[in-house]
């Protein structure tokens, strides 16, 4: 991939979107193509189409989605599994009609079957059933994903997937209805200790293991990828590390500064049991995670609650 090649990446004001500008101008590529959603509308197909003839790009990173965290991917099934579908469709098929060189599809560790074996290997794809609040969103992704496979067995496709465990970092999702858990945490400790509550409460029994990575080190995996895999099985991207909801929720709790009580809402869901990614593909291919979590944390608590 050349310094001046022409790159695409969708869902630029996305989380990952964003950081995967930061990296590639970071590396030297500047020659990039961005558009808000307001510009062009994925799940137009026309647009799309208008789009990718006029553009010309030579790789295509596809970090456009609809996302959410429980509450958003069981309140809005159709919308999780029909806009996703349609984004996916729209740029991976241009992409091939108009000869993009590389693709890189991001999916999501919830693609996974539910009880999956631990940690995660790729290869437990589609052997058994799915976590059902999100299971809209997760069989898009996993559509994105088939989708590649297929273009490169039909038609020869330089098309890559990668799995990224769950996210966090700069340009995250505050709001506590659509939020990760995350940083809904980060927004329920700083206002509980901003507004003297004398308690936090969290969902569930606080009891599931979870694995964060930083979307910088995704952002750097990403990059990765593209300049040194070009394999037919996706790859996971995480930490490899994982800690229950309750551990998490005291680190927050310590890094905010608050000092009241976690109160576990048992009667709301708690999803997935564990998601603990097996990343032996990726430290295979020479790269590894290196923003520790609470390092992460404080910096993003720090930037987006302490700086304004």
């Amino acid at each position: 991939m050349q310094p001046d090649a022409k790159i695409y990446v969708a869902g630029h004001r996305g989380m990952v979107g964003a950081a995967l500008v930061r990296r590639l101008e970071r590396a030297g590529y500047h020659n990039l193509i961005v558009r808000t959603s307001q510009e062009l509308d994925l799940r137009n197909q026309a647009a799309v189409a208008t789009f990718f003839a006029r553009e010309r790009p030579e790789y295509v990173l596809l970090a456009a989605a609809k996302v959410g965290g429980i509450v958003a991917n069981n309140t809005y099934r159709a919308d999780f599994l029909y806009d996703n579908l349609l984004i996916q469709n729209n740029v991976i098929g241009q992409s091939h009609l108009h000869d993009v060189q590389k693709l890189l599809f991001l999916g999501s560790s919830c693609i996974y079957p539910k009880m999956a074996p631990q940690p995660i290997k790729e290869e437990y794809l589609l052997t058994g059933p799915l976590e059902p609040t999100n299971e809209p969103y997760a069989i898009a992704k996993i559509a994105g994903l088939k989708l590649c496979e297929a273009f490169r067995d039909q038609h020869g496709r330089h098309y890559i997937s990668a799995m990224p465990t769950n996210l966090y970092g700069p340009g995250d999702n505050y709001d506590l209805q659509t939020s990760h858990v995350l940083p809904a945490m980060l927004r329920k400790f700083h206002e509980a200790r901003e507004q003297g509550h004398p308690e936090v409460e969290i969902w569930g029994t606080g009891t599931p293991y979870r694995e964060f990575l930083h979307v910088d080190d995704l952002a750097d995996a990403c990059l990765h990828l593209l300049l040194h895999y070009d394999g037919a099985a996706s790859v996971n991207i995480g930490t490899g590390e994982d800690l229950t909801i309750r551990e998490l929720a005291e680190l927050v709790r310590d890094i905010t500064g608050y000092t009241g009580n976690i109160v576990y809402n048992t009667a709301k869901p708690d999803g997935t049991p564990r998601k603990l990614l097996d990343v032996s593909r990726m430290r295979a291919l020479g790269w590894q995670a290196s923003i520790g979590l609470r390092e992460g944390i404080t910096s993003v608590y720090n930037d987006v609650f302490v700086a304004v």
